[in-house]
């Protein structure tokens, strides 16, 4: 039995990805630190289709040893796709930043992720069918004033996934790496990043993708050859090649 692994799958993108993946009979493993919210989100799946097998993993990835404990405990399951969802944002200008706030982020989006990656590379590069997506964000492409440290560890997520990419087609590996890079979505994102109860999107941003649509996108990208599932500016989604220039060998 295959399984799909989402992290962060307790509400938003995650949430509406999980949703999205079991419609096509997907079994799945659902990762996030809120139970109540996993259980919540395995009844609607079973109501969708009984048949889908749906396993729920508590787990809080700003505690980096607990990404190793979770790739570990997952080691009994055939995982062919493992999707790096969880992260989390900072919307300060730099000298104003909440550092205890920067370095959850910073561990969340940059150091589990990466240890989750590599393990499921290590073990997955070989075999048909694999695919790892790590979700950065249209500001791991440009940099927006204000959210300076966010945008910078998305720039990790999407050069790492990148030139992991490109390291895997090099090798003639068959698990493909890709980046999913949203902009302004309908999730508690932005609440969190902004530290406060209530975001009213329709009054403060003229454009932005519900959870539902992003979800949508990042299916479009699993069934796409392209390795880079982005959304532009004007807020249309594309799906392209490699955008970082890389450099085959030193």
């Amino acid at each position: 039995m295959k399984y799909t692994v989402i992290t962060g799958a307790s509400s938003g993108i995650g949430y509406e990805t999980a949703l999205a993946f079991a419609a096509r009979g997907k079994n799945l493993i659902l990762v996030a630190r809120r139970l109540d919210k996993l259980e919540e989100l395995k009844s609607a799946i079973q109501d969708i289709d009984p048949t889908v097998n749906v396993i729920v993993r508590t787990s809080d990835l700003s505690v980096t040893d607990q990404a190793y404990t979770l790739y570990n405990n997952l080691k009994e399951y055939h995982i062919e796709t493992w999707i790096n969802n969880a992260g989390l944002g900072e919307a300060s200008f730099v000298a104003e930043q909440n550092l205890d706030k920067v370095e959850t982020m910073l561990r969340v989006n940059i150091e589990s992720l990466t240890i989750l990656s590599t393990l499921y590379v290590r073990d997955y590069a070989d075999i048909e069918g694999t695919q790892l997506i790590n979700v950065s964000s249209a500001l791991g492409y440009a940099i927006v004033v204000g959210s300076v440290a966010y945008s910078a560890s998305k720039y990790y997520v999407s050069a790492f996934t990148e030139g992991l990419a490109k390291e895997l087609e090099m090798k003639g590996a068959k698990l493909k790496a890709k980046v999913l890079a949203p902009a302004i979505t309908e999730t508690e994102f932005v609440k969190k990043s902004l530290d406060t109860e209530e975001f009213d999107y329709k009054a403060n941003m003229p454009k932005y993708h519900t959870a539902k649509q992003m979800a949508g996108f990042m299916v479009d990208l699993y069934d796409n050859n392209d390795g880079v599932g982005i959304v532009d500016q004007n807020y249309n989604f594309k799906l392209r090649g490699p955008i970082y220039p890389i450099i085959p060998e030193f």
